[in-house]
């Protein structure tokens, strides 16, 4: 049984066949990029395990290990949305996935953030959250009506 991708390689343009390597290629790039950064959170956590110097509640620590998690969390979200792409259940480009990724990029800097900040840049980083969250809200809101939709179209037809 041949897999769903080989059938459509056959019927790609050259441009479709170009980006699902691209998409592939990008796509392990981004796994070697997870691997490498999961090894340095995991190498980061033991040794402030064995110095002793872990402490949840110390602002630095946290912000130190839970910025990687983080990062580690975007970057396999990105991973995630190529690989959608690669077995071709989405385009290559997704409005909302971008959205969303930006969402967590933008939770990650809050998580981050120093004791020192400006509460200037923190409104500034919340109206960015809030209009991001309202484009993802909106987003999501339009995918739901055309899913209504088409489920009503369905239920015309029988």
């Amino acid at each position: 049984m041949s897999k769903p991708s080989e059938n459509y390689w056959q019927v790609m343009t050259f441009y479709e066949r170009f980006e699902q390597v691209v998409a592939l290629i990008l796509s392990s790039v981004i796994a070697v990029i997870i691997v490498v950064a999961l090894l340095q959170l995991i190498r980061t956590v033991f040794v402030l395990l064995l110095s002793n110097s872990w402490n949840p509640l110390d602002h630095q620590a946290f912000q130190s290990v839970f910025g990687m998690i983080m990062t580690l969390l975007i970057a396999m979200e990105f991973k995630h949305s190529i690989v959608k792409v690669v077995l071709r259940r989405d385009s290559i480009i997704q409005v909302k996935t971008v959205v969303l990724i930006a969402l967590i990029a933008l939770a990650r800097k809050f998580v981050i953030l120093d004791l020192e900040t400006s509460p200037g840049k923190i409104a500034a980083l919340a109206g960015a959250l809030l209009a991001l969250g309202v484009v993802y809200w909106l987003l999501r809101e339009r995918d739901d009506r055309e899913v209504a939709l088409q489920a009503e179209k369905q239920s015309r037809q029988r």
